[in-house]
């Protein structure tokens, strides 16, 4: 087998969502309608404009792993080891069987241990420079989730971080698929993970008008493509998936959820964080990630969008769709799973793309909830409030980030 022929699978899938831990609430949520979307508990948010989040509530990192390795991790960190945990048993790996060098882990995070940086921020100023800890470091770096999933499984395969905010996790999903491809890897571990629901990050957020301010009826604030949006609602979390070269995954057996066709990333080289008016960028994106699937705009079924309901994300994505699928996306349908989870920044690529693939795997298509007054630039299907039952072959999953960041990944049914 040449390399340009290594096919690329997913054998895996691990999240932590609002819905708690695990794929399967997670998609229960999703089909359901059912919004993530509640008042923020973990800290006080008194006096902050914006008061709702999508959280990760009741979360024991010590149900899931040991008492030492809780201790050297930023929240960040024990989702991304948690949702690693999932899917690795999913993909009935048995890494100590494995040649450990041709297994990596490429984690995406746009923030990374922003947590341990708050707390140890307040400690200095409160306590002075001898009482800031020791692990301040180790847990606030972005590299902190990738380079503990490396330890804790013994994989000596290339082990990085990916930062490019909200595209986080589908770049470095996107480098999985490459050097899968190439042959430097039979197995990535790849995804992304975020916590950012902090006192700074909601503030911050909101001083840029970046954020739903939807404080008194939580579960209506994510509104994407609806003429009535004002803003994404944060939310925290991890995806985590296992992508396998088809061969090897055929050799041991594998659960085979999907393959993963085509990938393609670009910059609009315009703004730090507004996207380009009439997404040029995008449009390109997913062109290309279209090209490298070798399928054509007709093949393709369903976008799980990156739909953010902020005013200007989702009237640009939407430009940038109709720019691609031309006729074609009529037959097109789209949603936004950040509807009913939030926009978990740089995670986002993960459960999305885990949401595109049980889609096909069920052949259903999760709606964009709260949509109920369509802004009359986003005239898409978008498979409002209401899960449609519908046959998905060929899938794609957009994500894009501040700096300009577009990255697109295309997913097909195996068979």
């Amino acid at each position: 087998m040449t390399m340009a022929n290594r096919r690329v699978v997913v054998t895996g899938m691990g999240a932590v969502t609002p819905f708690g831990v695990s794929v399967d609430p997670f998609w229960d949520g999703l089909i359901e309608g059912r919004s993530g979307i509640l008042p923020i508990s973990l800290f006080d948010s008194t006096g902050h404009s914006v008061r709702i989040a999508g959280e990760v509530r009741d979360f024991n990192p010590t149900e899931f792993l040991d008492p030492k390795t809780v201790k050297r991790l930023d929240r960040y960190a024990q989702f991304a080891l948690v949702a690693c945990d999932e899917a690795v048993k999913y993909s009935c790996l048995e890494l100590d069987r494995e040649d450990t060098y041709r297994v990596e882990v490429i984690i995406g995070s746009g923030i990374g241990g922003i947590h341990e940086l708050e707390q140890q921020h307040t400690r200095l100023l409160n306590k002075g420079p001898g009482k800031v800890s020791a692990f301040t470091i180790p847990r606030l770096m972005l590299n902190a989730a990738s380079g503990n999933i490396s330890m804790v499984y013994g994989l000596r395969g290339n082990s990085v971080a990916v930062a490019s905010a909200c595209a986080s996790a589908t770049h470095a999903m996107g480098q999985a698929i490459w050097h899968i491809r190439r042959g430097q890897a039979d197995v990535v571990i790849t995804g992304g993970s975020e916590a950012a629901v902090t006192p700074l990050a909601i503030a911050a957020f909101a001083s840029m008008k970046a954020l739903s301010s939807h404080n008194e009826e939580p579960t209506l604030a994510s509104r994407p493509f609806d003429r009535d949006r004002d803003g994404f609602v944060l939310s925290e979390g991890a995806g985590v998936l296992i992508f396998e070269e088809l061969e090897h995954a055929k050799q041991r057996d594998a659960p085979i959820l999907a393959e993963v066709i085509g990938f393609a990333a670009t910059s609009d080289a315009d703004h730090l964080t507004q996207p380009s008016e009439h997404g040029e960028g995008a449009a390109e994106a997913m062109s290309r990630a279209i090209v490298d699937a070798g399928v054509s705009t007709d093949d393709v079924d369903y976008i799980n969008a990156h739909g953010t309901a902020t005013p200007l994300g989702d009237v640009a994505e939407t430009r940038a769709i109709k720019r691609v699928f031309g006729s074609s996306v009529g037959k097109l349908v789209v949603s936004s799973t950040k509807s009913v989870v939030g926009h978990l920044l740089g995670a986002s690529g993960g459960v999305e793309l885990i949401a595109t693939i049980r889609a096909i795997q069920n052949s259903v298509i999760p709606p964009t909830i709260n949509l109920d007054n369509p802004d009359e630039r986003c005239d898409l299907d978008y498979c409002p409030n209401t899960a449609r039952n519908r046959n998905i072959d060929v899938a794609m999953s957009n994500s894009f980030g501040f700096g300009g960041h577009n990255a697109c990944v295309v997913v097909r049914r195996f068979s």
